[in-house]
């Protein structure tokens, strides 16, 4: 049975969109096939890192050449190093790993079916794997990291060559490549870049199929407007609008990229909230310090109608009349505090305490005041942390402990306003990392009374409602609907984009009635709100 179309549309899709920034690609003229190694990136700004849990951005994708369809995406673990398709059968090898930064190099051998998209990590021990080459049917030639660089300043310029023989690479198992295949002398083993490589390569491909190839990577921000208009912020773009039509109407480009969006309370523009890292220095000077650089914008034309540039990271807080933006910690570890911002300029408000970008993220849509997550402790912030409503002159106001449960600490996340309540959604702290069921969406009575809450195993990166339905994306890729009222499922989905999966990175509902959805890999999704409009119980 065909699926029900969801994806209705996607603005800003390309040939091998899914890969993010190429590291390796490799073509198979007689199998017609393309494989590419790259990385989306981390979900994680200076003003939020609220879905890092069993993220990772390095994919592996396999296409086919004519037409650059995505056939099979792979996640890896790790940075991929190697890869090479197999001379006869329908098999891809990928290296892949990385250092640790204080001790191990750690990585796997992935053999992947390109005409099923089965994956196996063959190796019983992890180890970096940098180089893999085919010697004939039977043979694949491994160069491996050292282990470790205990007592070995020289580890990270050396390999050990090993040549595996398998008599059915299309039948080896998960953890089968015993460590002992793996015992070889150390020798000089170069670190390689292709990234160039890959880039021409891709280059050239698209246009031999007719089409442009260019990197695009997480959309971190989306609006949708009443005229049809989708907004969004990603790297490279503080903002940018498309047409109903599907043309881009303006980009505002920038050398990091917008990481939040928000329509400014005159109805005609709207913030951008673009961070700015740490800015290399000659000898004996010091980087300059991350900070933000905050613009409102004109949403007719794009042009920037004024700036405002804190010494520090900000995140903007988006409800009632004024709109409020909050710096962090600043170079001097001066208190953080919440800056009001109006047609008069930017005026300073009350301290707000400590921020992290665990604890304390809570992007709050639909409103009608500033919410913040602020704790009681200033010399422990991230310690018994409080929702705070702040008032249109700045004055913030305790509602309720943002822990409902005194035995788990509670990481901050998303979150949306349904008349006198908040929907939020947050991972529970563990050392061991987030464990099932870790993850979870509430809703809460500004008193602080749980009218209900629903668990998962991965955390969410966005999420919106339109009072009836709570729509939920999360780091695993799965898009889920919840019953406002009673927390239930109304129905689950992973998303895809022509056949091959995607992650949301974030997601609003449009005045119109569907979901506009930013990705990881740069696209923006128009998505129907109810799939065929049945409740799935899953």
């Amino acid at each position: 049975m065909t699926p029900e179309p969801f994806v209705r549309r996607v603005f800003g899709d390309r040939p091998f969109a899914e890969i993010g920034e190429p590291a390796l690609a490799l073509a198979h003229d007689g199998a017609r096939l393309v494989a590419v190694a790259g990385d989306v990136g981390s979900v994680q700004w200076s003003g939020g890192a609220i879905a890092t849990s069993r993220w990772t951005g390095h994919r592996i994708g396999v296409y086919e050449r004519d037409g650059l369809r995505c056939r099979h995406l792979t996640r890896s673990r790790y940075p991929v190093r190697s890869l090479a398709f197999h001379p006869d059968l329908p098999l891809l090898a990928a290296g892949t790993g990385s250092y640790d930064g204080g001790y191990l190099f750690e990585g796997e051998l992935l053999l992947i079916d390109t005409e099923t998209g089965a994956v196996v990590s063959a190796l019983s021990e992890g180890r970096e794997v940098l180089g893999v080459e085919w010697l004939g049917a039977t043979a694949l030639r491994l160069v491996l990291a050292p282990t470790d660089d205990w007592d070995n300043r020289l580890a990270h310029q050396q390999g050990h060559v090993a040549v595996v023989e398998r008599a059915d690479w299309s039948a080896v198992g998960k953890e089968t490549v015993g460590y002992e295949e793996l015992a070889a002398p150390v020798e000089p083993a170069a670190r390689t870049n292709r990234a160039g490589e890959a880039r021409a390569l891709l280059t050239d491909l698209a246009a031999a199929n007719g089409r442009t190839w260019s990197v695009r990577r997480r959309v971190w921000a989306v609006e949708a407007l009443e005229d049809g208009r989708a907004l969004a912020a990603l790297d490279g773009v503080r903002a940018e609008s498309w047409l109903p039509s599907g043309e881009r109407q303006w980009a505002v480009e920038d050398a990091t990229g917008g990481r939040q969006l928000l329509p400014a309370t005159d109805g005609t523009s709207l913030w951008t909230n673009a961070e700015r890292g740490h800015a290399r220095a000659g000898r004996g000077k010091r980087p300059s310090p991350r900070t933000a650089r905050i613009a409102r914008i004109a949403l007719d034309t794009g042009r920037v109608l004024e700036t405002v540039v804190p010494d520090a990271p900000a995140v903007l807080l988006a409800g009632g009349s004024r709109t409020v933006l909050r710096i962090l910690d600043g170079p001097r570890k001066s208190p953080a505090r919440l800056v009001l911002l109006d047609r008069t300029g930017p005026v300073d408000g009350p301290e707000a305490g400590g921020f992290d970008v665990f604890n304390h993220p809570f992007p709050v849509r639909r409103a009608s005041a500033a919410y913040a997550l602020v704790g009681t402790d200033p010399g422990e912030p991230h310690r018994d942390k409080w929702v705070v409503a702040v008032s249109a002159d700045g004055t913030p106001r305790r509602l309720f402990p943002h822990s409902w449960d005194p035995r788990e600490h509670h990481f901050g996340g998303p979150a949306a306003e349904i008349g006198r309540s908040l929907v939020y959604a947050g991972e529970v702290h563990d050392g061991r990392g987030i464990q099932p069921g870790g993850a979870y969406v509430v809703r809460r009575s500004l008193d602080g009374e749980v009218r209900w809450q629903y668990r998962t195993d991965h955390p969410a990166t966005a999420l919106d409602t339109d009072g009836e339905t709570v729509y939920v994306a999360y780091n695993s890729g799965a898009l889920v609907a919840l019953d406002a009222e009673d927390g239930s499922v109304r129905w689950h989905r992973a998303l895809e984009v022509g056949g091959a999966p995607t992650v949301a990175l974030s997601l609003v509902l449009a005045p119109q009635g569907h979901l506009l959805v930013g990705t990881v890999d740069g696209r923006v999704l128009e998505c129907e709100a109810s799939p065929g409009g049945r409740r799935d119980p899953s």
